[in-house]
């Protein structure tokens, strides 16, 4: 086979697959549910934005990272709430044992999260970087929570 065969048959095995993989993860959502997205990223805007613009170096970032991760920790279970209001029994136990064994997940992140970026590894930056990751973790589980949501 030639080499411009093998591009094209390669070009195309990726056009393949770039359509068919993304397939399996869309949802139908239902379209009159509310837009709990878009007003999850509305009500977390002032704390990026503290996040992204602190006033005193590391101090501020830290505090920032602080009330983000508060914010986070709220909105999860909030999410939580509305979602387990909006299933029946059986899907409400499958929910709970879900977040249980998500924060077992959590936990164990948030463990190799403090081991590894320490002062002594990272110097002066490891707090923000250990905010910066403990809150994507609680964020990514949010947004999921959120997403399920937007099929009710």
């Amino acid at each position: 086979m030639t080499i411009k065969k093998r591009l094209l048959t390669f070009v195309g095995f990726l056009c393949i697959t770039a359509i068919l993989v993304p397939l399996p993860a869309i949802a139908i959502d239902n379209p009159d549910a509310p837009d709990y997205i878009g007003e999850f990223n509305a009500r977390s805007k002032s704390y990026i934005d503290a996040i992204n613009n602190p006033n005193n170096g590391n101090r501020d970032y830290l505090i920032a990272y602080d009330n983000y991760a508060n914010f986070l920790d709220a909105e999860l279970n909030h999410a939580f709430k509305v979602l387990e209001n909006k299933l029946g029994k059986s899907q409400k136990e499958e929910l709970k044992l879900a977040q249980r064994q998500w924060i077992k997940f959590r936990d164990a992140e948030f463990k190799f999260i403090n081991d590894n970026w320490t002062k002594e590894n990272f110097g002066s930056s490891s707090g923000i970087s250990r905010g910066t990751y403990r809150c994507t973790i609680i964020k990514d589980r949010v947004m999921q929570l959120l997403y399920y949501l937007k099929n009710y």
